[in-house]
């Protein structure tokens, strides 16, 4: 390309970060690294009457949680905020004169509106291709209103202008927009950007997306502990893909093979079921690191005490097959990590207080305290073994230990969880608990 890419994502703080939002952010960035270019976070905060400074933070929060790392703004040392547009008034006030000796601005009952040329005008887009907007009857644009505060129309233009904006990426429903907007630049004499407006993102029913909607809001992908490289997988898929039907690839893949010209032009059908499989893929798939990254601020906010690493790591090893989403991990591991776990007491009544169950509870204990190979393999051995030779079947002393050292009914494989827990602590659970309901 002859010109640098500069893209820029930008939101109005509401304090909802929408996954169209979120996908359009994404788009930009992919289309900047794919070009070696530049990405901008432009928050366009002109409406005064919303809370700025935590509706801002939401945005900072999801982009950073899908790794959306910006390249510019106002900022210094590297250290790089957005651009505020409410910083930007003065930058205005000048493009504003500039109109204004130009005769295309009117003030009309205090606003100041901008004076159409009243004819057609013809959006070559990127994605949706050339279309005409028949401008002759639609009414002046207002630019700023009476209070003083400026119209997203005019200022958007003046910013892209400013910033050398190369490309505007932005959802489909911008498009009628942009009409209007070149308006704005054939009057300040400015070539306009390309303009490329991606599929908005509908519900399986083929309704727009709204606040309400399940999955709508990244601050819930947040909340629940997706793996956030799984939620920016899923995002680039909606009005994007490889061509090949693969749906998991690594984002360093996306970034060599993202282009403008392969975006979809039908509306993507947002799938939360999906989004859930393809989670799901990648917590089975990421090393113990990064599962313990992803889950740490879950464990943590349940106040689990964790003393010993490698511990630690060995109950991780063994549930990580039965988590969907890291806020389930605390759940999923508190009782190797206390002797003050709580009994299920449906589980106790439907294992240690059925008939005989103690007794082969007290049984396995013993066979446990001789047993030399403390290893998944021979813990498994050994309790079979029993269940010959007291004829039961092997559930019926499986269930009665994994209730005695875990408390519950459900976990992950009663072998595997004796071998992490240590001969110790499973002896003194199995006595706790022969002792507790006899």
């Amino acid at each position: 390309m002859s010109s640098p890419v500069r893209v820029r994502f930008a939101p109005s703080p509401t304090g909802f970060l929408h996954v169209g939002g979120a996908r359009t952010a994404l788009f930009n960035w992919l289309f900047a690294r794919h070009n070696q270019g530049t990405f901008l976070l432009r928050i366009e905060d002109t409406d005064k009457s919303r809370e700025h400074d935590q509706a801002v933070q939401v945005i900072y929060d999801g982009l950073r949680w899908l790794d959306l790392d910006w390249d510019e703004g106002a900022g210094v040392g590297g250290n790089y905020g957005p651009y505020f547009q409410s910083e930007r008034n003065a930058i205005y006030e000048n493009y504003l004169q500039l109109l204004q000796t130009k005769g295309v601005v009117y003030s009309d009952e205090g606003a100041l509106r901008f004076r159409s040329a009243r004819k057609s005008v013809i959006v070559d887009d990127l994605v949706c291709g050339r279309i005409e907007f028949d401008r002759s009857t639609d009414p002046d644009m207002t630019i700023r209103r009476p209070d003083g505060s400026w119209i997203f129309h005019f200022v958007n233009v003046v910013d892209d202008i400013e910033m050398k904006i190369s490309h505007v990426i932005r959802g489909e429903d911008h498009l009628t927009n942009t009409a209007k907007h070149i308006e704005i630049y054939e009057a300040l004499g400015v070539r306009p950007p390309r303009f490329a407006h991606i599929p908005l993102i509908l519900n399986r029913d083929g309704s727009k997306m709204s606040k309400r909607d399940e999955g709508s809001s990244i601050t819930s992908y947040i909340e629940q502990g997706y793996a956030p490289e799984a939620v920016r997988n899923y995002l680039c898929l909606l009005g994007w893909s490889p061509k090949d039907n693969r749906e998991k690839i690594e984002i360093e893949e996306v970034i060599k093979l993202f282009d403008l010209a392969t975006i979809n032009r039908r509306n993507a059908a947002f799938d939360l079921d999906k989004c859930n499989w393809l989670n799901g893929q990648y917590v089975l798939q990421m090393p113990l690191g990064r599962f313990w990254e992803l889950s740490e601020p879950f464990v943590r906010k349940a106040d689990i005490p964790i003393s010993d690493q490698r511990y630690l790591f060995k109950v991780l090893e063994i549930v990580k097959e039965k988590i969907k989403f890291f806020r389930d991990v605390p759940d999923w591991i508190g009782y190797f990590f206390t002797e003050k776990y709580a009994f299920d007491p449906d589980a106790v009544a439907k294992t240690l207080k059925s008939p005989g169950a103690l007794g082969r509870l007290r049984q396995l204990r013993e066979r446990y305290a001789a047993q030399k190979d403390w290893s998944a393999a021979g813990l498994e051995a050994a309790l079979k073994q029993l269940g010959a030779e007291v004829g039961c079947k092997t559930g019926d002393l499986v269930h009665p230990a994994r209730v005695a050292v875990s408390g519950r009914s459900v976990g992950p494989s009663l072998y595997h969880m004796l071998e992490v827990m240590g001969q110790a602590r499973a002896l003194q659970r199995m006595g706790r608990a022969i002792q507790e309901f006899s």
